[in-house]
């Protein structure tokens, strides 16, 4: 198209258009707004996604802080709390605070190894913020691996596999099958529904409760309680509790005592169910002969049924299942070790202090997933949320003996942190010191 003569940047329409823009007071670049503003804003989803693959808010919080030093940021006050996440921008005019929400929903082992990834390539290639912040957010939305046939196989995999950790008997097994396809279907389809995932815990203990009291237990002669636990794993807040007391050793009491009562609150909500289902059935009779134990192998069996049933359940990436399963058992040999050198209450510090340093050595070597992944499974084969829940079902019921229980988990879930917070302690200073050691060698190879 043919460009008229007073349209030229040279004729009488472009030099007056210039000289009007010229009147027009021109903007000054804002210094909250240059290049580094979105750096509050990656940190903020960043840290709410981390805090969603179940981390600790001390652990977060230091990643956070490392993150705003490395992009140059340390001005930078970062303050988190289980729910949310609180930036301070002192730039520009007055500080300004953002406010990030978390716990909205729980990662996947899949989401959450790859915002693991995520960070670690930020701390490598310094990537800019929208890309951090749109990698965030195709993480959360990115749709599960397995479909729903294959998630309730998972979580029926998981059932047995607690079983026969926690009370392998012949008779169980059937049993544990049985309650794991019913529960892995709830669990399947509560998550559709946002009404139905309020109630689902309560709901749940009462009909699987009911359920095991009328029509299993006049056939198999065991204890209701530890036929009902295994199969209401993912409902336990063993993993919560942990972090609770993790965080109330590291000195984070806010966020400690939140999730410590929230723990609670989820136990005593389950033990609520099952409370209602054995008062609708009635009060079970006592067991008169004791059923029949496998053998020392079947906890080993449970745990490659764990494993898989992670893999399946959470979706866990491809090539995960045999580091998952390498997580799961130095964990349990490691709580075994415990059981021997301090008893069976104190097991746990020994296994926490042991599965921290293995996991992030194998992390280490190529292809492997994220250390997350695996110690997301491994605390879940450390923690004694089945315990607690027994001991406050126990307490409902009337059942003695049950005050000795509760007391028992929670001395446990403080063997199990103090046993975490050295066990990370000790992987940063071996870490500092192998880092240390090659150092001046290096220095030597470049002189």
């Amino acid at each position: 198209m043919a460009i008229r003569r007073g349209d030229s940047p040279t004729g009488l329409g472009g030099r007056m258009r210039e000289a009007v823009a010229a009147l027009r007071p021109r903007a000054t670049p804002d210094p909250a707004h240059d290049d580094d503003a979105g750096i509050p804003a990656m940190l903020g989803e960043l840290g709410a996604a981390l805090l969603d693959s179940s981390q600790a808010t001390s652990e977060v919080e230091e990643t956070l802080r490392r993150l705003a030093v490395h992009y140059e940021r340390p001005d930078l006050r970062i303050f988190v709390l289980p729910t949310v996440i609180l930036i301070e921008d002192p730039r520009g005019i007055g500080p300004q605070t953002a406010i990030f929400p978390a716990g909205r929903n729980a990662l996947r082992l899949d989401q959450a190894g790859g915002v693991e990834r995520l960070v670690r390539r930020a701390f490598a290639e310094r990537t800019g913020s929208d890309e951090v912040i749109a990698a965030v957010a195709s993480a959360r939305s990115a749709p599960a691996r397995f479909g729903p046939v294959l998630s309730v196989i998972g979580y029926t995999l998981l059932t047995i596999g607690f079983g026969l950790v926690l009370n392998p008997t012949i008779t169980a097994l059937p049993v544990y099958l049985v309650l794991g396809v019913i529960v892995g279907t709830i669990v399947r389809l509560g998550d559709r529904a946002a009404t139905l995932s309020l109630i689902l815990p309560v709901a749940t203990a009462f009909a699987v409760t009911l359920l095991i009291s009328l029509l299993v237990r006049p056939i198999v002669h065991d204890d209701v309680l530890r036929l009902v636990a295994p199969s209401l794993v993912s409902f336990l807040p063993g993993l919560t509790l942990t972090i609770a007391a993790v965080e109330l050793t590291s000195g984070q009491v806010m966020a400690g005592a939140s999730r410590l009562v929230y723990g609670v609150a989820r136990l005593g909500l389950l033990a609520f169910g099952v409370f209602a289902g054995i008062t609708v059935a009635g009060e079970p009779p006592a067991p008169t002969t004791q059923p029949e134990q496998l053998g020392a192998w079947a906890p080993w069996v449970g745990i490659l049924f764990v494993s898989v049933g992670y893999f399946l359940y959470s979706a866990a990436p491809r090539r995960s299942l045999p580091w998952i399963l390498y997580a799961l058992l130095v964990a349990y040999s490691a709580q075994l070790l415990g059981n021997l050198l301090v008893g069976a209450e104190l097991s746990g510090l020994i296994g926490a202090i042991i599965v921290i340093p293995a996991v992030a050595l194998a992390g280490r070597l190529r292809g492997a997933p994220s250390t997350a992944i695996m110690l997301t499974c491994a605390y879940w084969l450390l923690v004694p949320g089945s315990m607690g829940f027994i001991g406050l079902s126990e307490a409902a019921s009337g059942a003695s003996g049950a005050f000795s229980t509760i007391l028992r988990t929670f001395g446990s879930l403080i063997a199990i942190a103090i046993g975490m917070v050295l066990g990370a302690g000790l992987n940063r200073d071996v870490t500092a010191v192998a880092r240390a050691w090659r150092r001046p060698r290096t220095q030597e190879e470049g002189d």
